[in-house]
């Protein structure tokens, strides 16, 4: 794998400004490769954990809603690493919205080597999910939806401070 160079290690550091929604993990062995450092695609595993964790701590609504039909379907997602880590290091995995189109809503991701002296910021993602119904009398077909608006409450004091109109985005529950 080839890392990019490391943003917080460099004078004009862009770390996302803002609050954020923080899930901590310490890696274990099985997500490591035979090299000792962590299976790249373990960052995506943990974008997603980071955003059910989200839901269960500030939206569980949102949570029985997908019982009966909503789908957060992810339209995109991506990953740029800096640096390694190793099983048994703690990482911090931090979200924060950064837009909304439509039905949409894009996170970012900061993921932070938890150390005793200065945090490094080891990777930064992106993640898009498009807000969905499944239709139980078409055989399960997904046809957009609004955001919910217990969704979009949930996600507003996390916003990155330069979304226009978070505030007065609209949705209607799904």
């Amino acid at each position: 794998m080839t890392l990019a160079p490391n943003p917080s290690r460099t004078r004009n550091a862009s770390v996302m400004p803002s609050r954020y929604y923080e899930y901590r993990h310490i890696i274990g062995f099985e997500e490591t490769n035979l090299v000792g450092n962590v299976y790249f695609v373990n960052h995506l595993r943990w974008q997603g954990r980071c955003r059910e964790m989200f839901l269960r701590d500030h939206a569980p609504g949102i949570l029985r809603d997908i019982s009966t039909g909503l789908a957060l379907v992810t339209t995109r997602v991506n990953c740029e690493f800096f640096a390694e880590a190793s099983a048994c290091e703690e990482i911090s995995i931090r979200m924060r919205l950064a837009g909304i189109t439509q039905n949409r809503i894009t996170m970012t991701f900061e993921y932070w080597k938890v150390t005793k002296s200065t945090p490094e910021l080891i990777a930064r993602g992106q993640q898009e999910i498009a807000c969905m119904r499944r239709n139980s009398t078409d055989g399960g077909a997904l046809s957009a939806i609004e955001i919910p608006k217990e969704l979009l409450a949930a996600l507003r004091p996390y916003a990155s401070s330069d979304i226009p109109n978070v505030a007065e985005t609209g949705s209607q529950e799904g």
